[in-house]
């Protein structure tokens, strides 16, 4: 397999690789808060376009751009904001006229310590019991900028600096959780609200005020724009369908 400038295969999870021969195919590239609701949301798509193939591979949203713009092979970026893919147009890489808010993800504080509880993002920040607090890498995965923000504003950057471990995308953030070694970490409400981590730990939401709207945002790639498999595919996640399967993972519409 080609490696490009940026990929890091042991973080990116590959959704589905094989297309048959003559079939219609999109190659999607997604943010790392996308990784549980990505299958569902592809199968739903696949119900409404049958015969189209979809693949699929997750990694910071920073890193995806980097990928793209060294030639990556994608068709849509699904970025966890509209920043990304505004970086992506203006280096030539998507196809402007293509871009959308699809949804709003939400920020939360999640814990799989028993004896940790969570009165508030302030207690458990100065909380002593809490000596490593996962945060997704601020430089290149939206959901860390948004928890160093609600950090900031609340007063606490110093307080929780000597504490932070960072994860390359928000679904290593939440491995550290999930794993124990980090007390506390923050993370997308739409992981937490997955099949496979639901049971697992305890959460509260980030007040939205503490940080800013992270619009998940939507674009054709320059070599996706000639695919109209891929552009069906991009204005599928604003349908009621789509729709539908991101509120179950606790999205907001953009």
């Amino acid at each position: 397999m080609q490696q490009f400038p940026g990929r890091s295969l042991s973080l990116l999870i590959i959704l589905a690789l094989a297309r048959p021969a003559g079939a219609e195919g999109v190659s999607v590239a997604a943010a790392a808060n996308l990784v549980y609701v990505l299958e569902p949301l592809n199968a739903a798509f696949v119900k409404e376009c049958p015969g189209v193939v979809v693949t699929s591979e997750i990694g910071a949203s920073g890193s995806l751009v980097a990928q793209i713009k060294n030639g990556a092979p994608y068709d849509v970026f699904l970025s966890a904001d509209m920043e990304y893919p505004h970086m992506l147009i203006q280096a030539g890489g998507a196809d402007a006229a293509s871009l959308a808010a699809f949804a709003r993800g939400k920020l939360v504080l999640w814990t799989t310590k028993p004896r940790l509880s969570l009165p508030s993002v302030e207690s458990v920040v100065r909380d002593a019991a809490v000596v490593k607090l996962a945060v997704a890498n601020p430089a290149a995965a939206p959901y860390g900028r948004a928890a160093m923000q609600a950090l900031a504003r609340l007063g606490l950057s110093d307080v929780a600096n000597a504490k932070l471990v960072y994860g390359e995308n928000i679904t290593q953030t939440a491995q550290f959780v999930s794993s124990g070694n980090a007390e506390a970490g923050f993370v997308a409400l739409s992981l937490v609200l997955s099949p496979k981590l639901k049971e697992k730990g305890v959460w509260i939401e980030v007040p939205e005020a503490l940080y800013d709207p992270i619009e998940q945002g939507g674009v054709l790639t320059t070599r996706g724009a000639g695919n109209p498999a891929a552009r069906r595919y991009l204005d599928f996640l604003r349908s009621t369908a789509a729709q539908k399967v991101l509120a179950t993972f606790g999205y907001a519409q953009p």
